[in-house]
């Protein structure tokens, strides 16, 4: 409505055309759920009033269809329906989810909204911003046809003067009632908008769903570890196996000389291969982890640490998969921080699963100032942890001691 070209364009005409439209829909409206009402009370103790009282509390869902293909007339952005999808097919499902849904309702109370109240108001904004000011204009035309006109059943002209400045009079007024058109329609547009398709339940569904995606990610990322690290296993390091037994056999079977420091040689290469992807293989995603659980991994890692660690760690049983991986691997990557940066004696694994969330600390008594981006990894902690909605935070003031603490929202898997 602030651009110049707003009386020349199709903007008046459209807000007109959505009063109109809205002042029609709203008889019907009105006329629908008044029969289906009457009709149901009356033969409320027969099974016919059922569907009929059935049908009324609808009633909001097919009207509140028409509203969001009105709407496209004044508001062009898209205006989706905030009703789920059925688990199950049929008519029984379809009734059960819809009665179920706060949309429906709140469907409910707009389209009895509408039917009482709503529609008078359309209808006189476009009989007020619009009828009256076109019969205004029209004045000459009356006048030329009647010999006398009656402006607006109030003012009687007999002269052509007259008629002519009545008529300018009506244009100046259809300006005017073209922008209170506009005004009109936006309001009853926006509240249309705020009853059936508000923008904050889209955002919460989209949200809702994003959510839902980034659990998928997770999971479908966990997955991929494991088919790597048991291709790995099943694959190439069988393969790596029978090369460094074949070779073996092969030094045992030479003669002394080149020939067979040039086999040991390379025997011994395929045995560090060997080393190397089995290392490789555990850190993609260890077996202790997949077969026993976190405990059994975190104890696992606590053993195989350069710095003496102590564990206390319970929990229930096993975790979501995903979690359990997270909470590995921060483990692990805190306590290769600890035997390369902090210079500690000792370190500490503890924690357990309470009030719905996993929680992990791990502390050393090293000389601390460790801080998040200074290429000690705890960023991409923080990062993976995030996925999962968790939560980690870093105490380590220099002198010591630092601990690193994790909290993961979850439920016992099993």
């Amino acid at each position: 409505m602030a651009r110049p070209g707003y009386l020349t364009s199709a903007w008046p005409w459209r807000s007109a055309a959505y009063l109109l439209t809205g002042a029609v829909t709203g008889v019907v409206v009105l006329v629908g759920i008044v029969v289906s009402a009457a009709v149901g009370g009356v033969f409320a103790l027969a099974l016919v009033g059922l569907p009929l009282l059935l049908c009324t509390a609808l009633a909001g869902v097919p009207v509140a269809a028409v509203e969001r293909h009105r709407l496209r007339l004044v508001d062009p952005d898209p205006a989706p329906g905030q009703h789920g999808t059925p688990r199950e097919p049929g008519l029984r499902a379809w009734l059960t989810t819809r009665l179920r849904e706060r949309a429906t309702w709140r469907e409910l109370g707009h389209a009895l909204l509408f039917a009482g109240l709503l529609w008078p108001v359309d209808a006189l904004a476009f009989a007020v911003f619009l009828a009256g000011p076109l019969s205004v204009v029209a004045t000459p035309l009356l006048f030329g046809a009647f010999g006398e006109a009656k402006v607006l059943k109030v003012w009687l002209v007999t002269s052509w003067p007259a008629a002519f400045g009545y008529a300018v009079c009506g244009l100046v007024l259809l300006a005017l009632g073209a922008y209170l058109l506009g005004v009109a329609a936006g309001a009853r547009a926006g509240l249309t908008r705020l009853l059936i398709a508000p923008r904050e339940a889209d955002l919460g569904v989209r949200v809702v769903e994003l959510a839902r995606s980034r659990v998928r990610l997770v999971d479908a990322f966990e997955a991929e570890r494991r088919r790597i690290e048991r291709d790995l296993h099943d694959g190439a390091q069988q393969r790596l196996v029978a090369l460094t037994m074949t070779l073996g056999l092969a030094r045992l079977d030479a003669p002394p000389g080149p020939l067979a420091d040039q086999l040991a040689k390379a025997h011994e290469e395929a045995g560090t291969a060997l080393a190397e992807l089995r290392e490789l293989i555990h850190g993609i995603h260890p077996k202790v982890l997949a077969d026993y659980g976190l405990e059994a991994a975190v104890a696992d890692a606590t053993d195989r640490s350069a710095v003496p660690v102590d564990v206390d760690l319970e929990l229930p049983g096993r975790l979501p998969q995903a979690v359990e991986a997270a909470a590995y691997f921060v483990v692990c990557e805190a306590l290769a921080n600890v035997g390369r940066h902090s210079g500690a004696s000792r370190a500490e694994v503890s924690g357990g699963h309470r009030d719905g969330r996993l929680v992990l600390r791990i502390r050393d008594d090293g000389r601390g100032g460790a801080r998040a981006g200074q290429g000690s990894g705890l960023t991409g902690l923080a990062d993976r942890v995030s996925v999962l909605d968790g939560r980690l935070s870093l105490s380590s003031p220099p002198g010591g001691p630092t601990l690193l603490r994790v909290e993961i929202p979850c439920g016992p898997a099993s």
